[in-house]
């Protein structure tokens, strides 16, 4: 697959292991059934810092070109994913966090305007930040991202910009 692209995972999870990451794994599965290239899978502690290190440093690596993380975005317990990642971006997809709750609320109801969901373009590599649950990553997956992943979707996705260096503020 010529469009495809390098992908990393990271869950962000207090009580998450690889022998118990069901959604970190699902994602992983997602990038490589769909054609593109795991780069990495990691797991971290719900904690601002060490989140927003290993995303920068992925976003400073030109061998990554999209990153998933999945965890940390709601208002309990320690989670940041919003606070650690957004000031990383470059722009905001703003559409992105309003159609996943679009969609989520068909599944889970008004519970769905707990979910900050979002994501954002920074050093031309695509930031999408979902929730930990794997219900929620199915949904980002297959209503959002798979498509904008795939360089024949149309009217536009990211792939294309990602696989052209053609960015939008960039």
């Amino acid at each position: 697959m010529s469009s495809a692209l390098s992908i990393a995972v990271l869950t962000i999870s207090d009580s998450r292991d690889e022998s118990n990451d069901r959604s970190g794994q699902w994602l992983a599965e997602q990038v490589q059934q769909a054609g593109h290239r795991l780069y990495e899978k990691r797991i971290v502690v719900d904690d601002k810092y060490r989140i927003r290190a290993q995303v920068a440093a992925w976003i400073a690596d030109s061998a990554v070109q999209v990153i998933i993380t999945t965890g940390g975005t709601g208002f309990t317990g320690r989670d940041s994913t919003p606070e650690a990642v957004s000031v990383l971006f470059d722009s905001h997809i703003e559409g992105f966090g309003e159609a996943f709750r679009y969609y989520s609320l068909q599944e889970v109801g008004s519970s769905t305007i707990q979910s900050r969901a979002l994501a954002g373009l920074s050093n031309n590599t695509v930031v999408f930040c979902v929730p930990g649950s794997t219900g929620a990553c199915r949904t980002a997956w297959n209503k959002l991202i798979g498509e904008q992943l795939d360089a024949d979707h149309r009217p536009c996705n990211f792939a294309s910009l990602l696989l052209t260096g053609h960015h939008p503020h960039g």
